[in-house]
């Protein structure tokens, strides 16, 4: 049986980011720099077994599932959005999927990849 999701276990504080368009000053839009849209606390679930999560261990990438509650900005990540740690700016997690997994728009469970180039 899966583990019922808890607010206790939202320990870790993430700052989620997402590329606005610019005009490049002829007319083109092109994405700009990443900023900070949100910032809030999400369990952190690592992926184990399988054979692709597996295979991505060994080139240097962590699959996580990042748990958040689900709320009017948390519900507008996609996955050309990134999420970073506040502690620690360096651990940068590439959002790849994002499901609401008990169709009670309570929780969003983001797949995500640690050690990804953005």
């Amino acid at each position: 049986m899966a583990k019922k999701p808890s607010s206790g276990a939202l320990r870790v504080k993430l700052h989620f980011q997402n590329r606005p368009l610019v005009d490049d000053g002829m007319g083109n839009e092109q994405s700009g720099p990443w900023e900070t849209v949100f910032s809030d606390y999400a369990e952190l679930i690592p992926m184990r077994g399988g054979e692709t999560v597996i295979a991505a261990r060994l080139t240097g990438v962590q699959p996580y599932i990042v748990r958040v509650r689900s709320h009017t900005a948390s519900r507008e990540i996609s996955p050309s959005w990134r999420a970073v740690d506040a502690r620690n700016p360096k651990r940068v997690l590439n959002i790849r999927t994002v499901s609401d997994p008990d169709e009670k728009n309570a929780w969003l469970d983001m797949m995500t990849d640690d050690g990804v180039a953005t």
